[in-house]
């Protein structure tokens, strides 16, 4: 029997490349997204179930899961993706976007983690995993909101990890570095406060930064195939590093103390 994996923000990015992935693999999917109508390319595949969440609006996951469930009979694995990056001056932002980064990045997460445990717990079995990123473990200029959401993100699934494992269940966080997608021009949010003077060359500095990451940005599937490996392989590994710049940095943030760090940090925004 195939076993079926739920996935947020399977519209593009990380997700629809996981969903198409996974279905290649044999598995069933019940690839979700805000807006299904949109989607031209999954709901041709066999065994894909498009359907709305919004990780912002409960009933919908509550009808996303049940609707998997009635489909496919249950649910194995869930892949928390869905997510945006707000960057910029923290005090650029409205209060409103920071609610909106924090809902969508973190309490969405977790809602739809609370949604899916009962269904695990019933079936003693099942795989959680929390797309965070190497920003859940360090900072950079101009993302404070972004990266406060996941180092939250860290936090949740770190601790949630004793508890699933009570239930026969496993949670698994994934930590890219930079990724090929337009995950930053989707991004609902680049503050740049031009009005005041002060943040101008930070901000430049980082757009600049975000224009040449391509050079150095992981391929999509490799972030896949780390997903893939992480809900099949049958382990206790909590985390999973991917790309060569998120395993530098990391292990760079690892060996040195918050002076060293933060002025390597500097070094690479000549700031």
């Amino acid at each position: 029997m195939s076993k079926t994996i739920l996935i947020t923000g399977a519209s593009g990015g990380i997700g629809n490349a996981t969903a198409k992935f996974f279905q290649q693999k044999g598995w069933n999917v019940i690839a979700t997204m805000r807006s299904p109508k949109k989607e031209t390319e999954l709901n041709q595949l066999d065994n894909v179930l498009v359907t709305r969440l919004d990780v912002v609006d409960i009933d919908s996951i509550e009808n996303a899961i049940q609707e998997g469930v009635n489909k496919f009979g249950s649910i194995d694995a869930v892949l928390n993706n869905a997510g945006f990056g707000a960057y910029g001056p923290l005090e650029a932002f409205s209060r409103e976007t920071i609610i909106n980064q924090f809902n969508t990045n973190v309490i969405g997460l977790i809602d739809v983690t609370r949604a899916i445990l009962p269904h695990f717990r019933s079936n003693k079995s099942g795989t959680l995993i929390n797309i965070s990123s190497m920003g859940g473990k360090m900072g950079i200029p101009l993302g404070s909101i972004y990266h406060g959401t996941k180092y939250a993100v860290e936090g949740v699934s770190e601790a949630l990890s004793f508890e699933m494992e009570q239930i026969g269940a496993k949670v698994k966080i994934i930590e890219p570095g930079m990724v090929a997608t337009n995950f930053v021009s989707n991004s609902e949010s680049f503050k740049n406060e031009e009005g005041i003077a002060e943040y101008v060359e930070i901000v430049q500095k980082l757009k600049n930064i975000q224009s040449a990451s391509a050079s150095y940005a992981s391929p999509v599937n490799l972030i896949v195939e780390t997903i893939y490996q992480a809900v099949t392989d049958d382990s206790s590994q909590l985390r999973y590093v991917v790309g060569q710049d998120a395993e530098m940095m990391l292990d760079n943030r690892k060996k040195m103390n918050d002076d060293e760090f933060m002025n390597m940090i500097k070094g690479q925004f000549q700031l």
